[in-house]
């Protein structure tokens, strides 16, 4: 397995800072926040993008994805949605990351109703992404927050320009267990997103394990899913917690708690 964290851990940090972190703990890529906020974004001119890749190439770290904001659920018109996807498949392309995280971002929409738009706009886009060498996951988040309901909107797509991004914070929230969510994502996964909490009405980020997450199980499923070949990324809330601990302090610690949820889950691993 390969080893990732996102930048939403770091709010507003320099690229070569965060590399240089990831580098320094055995991460082997980061997931970039796609936001202005942020140093790339999708209205980053060409010139930022090239220095922003060659100074991640330069720390040995790669880009595992390029979190953008999409919400391909929500209701409106297609184009708005269609452009902001094609923005975020380009700056991923110009990245060399393999993959866009996008939201449904149905909640105020019957099921039906944001099931089609999603079907509808990854249809469209999938094939646009597939040229660029990226594919489109489709976070399990918000309206269709468990591995069954993101399955059956890419069941529905079908192309492999589209697929899934597993965060387990939310299939847990849910309801739905780590098995029966890889067994839904499986034919669709993309890439693993792990992170703790104290309890579903406290969602303050904490350290990996010190929560109550199931954590040992979700890797379990994500090593099987991907032959242990896949990628597992620490999504660490810190720009919408605040008060959260600070990041760095805690990447040492992570990373080693991740390798042992890794070597558990290898056939005859023993817990960490």
């Amino acid at each position: 397995m390969k080893y990732a964290f996102s930048t939403l851990g770091l709010p507003g940090t320099g690229l070569d800072r965060s590399a240089a972190l990831a580098a320094h703990h055995g991460f082997d890529g980061l997931e970039l926040r796609a936001h202005p906020e942020e140093p790339l974004h999708p209205g980053s001119p060409p010139a930022e993008r090239t220095a922003g890749r060659r100074t991640l190439t330069a720390a040995g770290v790669r880009v595992l994805g390029v979190a953008g904001y999409a919400k391909v659920a929500a209701a409106g018109a297609d184009e708005p949605v269609l452009a902001e996807l094609r923005a975020l498949v380009r700056l991923a392309a110009d990245l060399e990351a393999p993959y866009v995280r996008v939201f449904p971002g149905g909640r105020d929409l019957p099921e039906a109703a944001a099931d089609a738009n999603a079907v509808r706009r990854l249809r469209a886009a999938a094939p646009f992404a597939e040229r660029h060498g990226v594919r489109i996951l489709l976070e399990t988040h918000d309206s269709h927050r468990t591995g069954a309901a993101a399955a059956r909107v890419l069941d529905r797509v079908g192309h492999s320009g589209a697929g899934a991004l597993w965060d387990v914070l939310h299939t847990w929230l849910g309801g739905e267990t780590p098995e029966r969510s890889r067994q839904a994502l499986a034919a669709h996964l993309g890439y693993v997103q792990v992170k703790d909490v104290a309890s579903a009405q406290q969602l303050t980020p904490l350290g990996l394990g010190a929560g109550v997450l199931p954590l040992a199980e979700a890797v379990a499923q994500a090593v099987a899913a991907t032959a242990g070949e896949g990628w597992l990324c620490w999504e660490y809330e810190k720009r919408w917690y605040p008060e959260a601990a600070e990041l760095p302090g805690r990447l040492a610690r992570g990373r080693e708690q991740l390798g042992l949820l890794v070597a558990a889950a290898a056939p005859g691993g023993r817990p960490g």
